[in-house]
């Protein structure tokens, strides 16, 4: 089986800042998130855990994985996407997207229409993010998979979303509609 978890809340969460590649952590509540779903899916079935190299990932994998013999082994393949500028930035028709430059109004297009999302030059692209992606799941889950292993990914709301867009053949149109909730479990195949 391959599950994917996003990580636990992080106070750029709260405040509803645009994250990519910043490396923020875990926060308390973030912590406890981890905490808890460590005791409901306790007895789920995993043999290993690939995570995002960043802190937020590999925390809660840690803290949900913290009385269980599974290897977490980080790829950066699973890192978050990079949104270059707009990182830092609230997203979703917030004060501050609303005073970027016009031309940057991407911010709120990249959850509204993803579809026509134009990254900016020092951010990476949809295709860019299904790319390697794609490669992580062809190149380490499928064999493992093929082996019966169970595998759960520790990753970030768009890199999870583009696995589960892939593994479901979901249009980038709908890219966002998995709704992967922090710390929430998600059974793929």
């Amino acid at each position: 089986m391959l599950y994917i978890m996003r990580h636990g809340r992080t106070d750029w969460n709260e405040r509803n800042k645009l994250q990519g590649r910043t490396d923020i952590p875990l926060n308390a509540a973030g912590r406890k998130m981890a905490e808890e779903a460590a005791a409901v899916y306790k007895n789920v079935p995993l043999d290993v855990c690939y995570c995002s190299p960043l802190a937020r990932a590999r925390q809660t994998a840690e803290i949900f994985l913290k009385n269980r013999n599974i290897p977490i082994i980080t790829d950066d393949r699973l890192v978050e996407m990079s949104f270059g500028k707009y990182e830092g930035v609230k997203s979703s028709f917030s004060t501050d997207a609303n005073k970027l430059k016009s031309s940057d109004s991407q911010v709120n297009i990249l959850f509204e229409a993803p579809e026509k999302y134009q990254a900016p030059d020092d951010g990476e692209t949809f295709e860019e993010l299904f790319k390697r992606t794609g490669n992580f799941l062809d190149e380490v889950v499928r064999q493992k998979l093929d082996e019966g292993k169970d595998v759960l990914i520790v990753g970030h709301g768009a890199m999870n979303s583009s696995i589960v867009c892939r593994i479901k053949n979901i249009g980038l149109d709908r890219f966002w509609s998995a709704g992967i909730e922090n710390c929430k479990l998600m059974k793929l195949m």
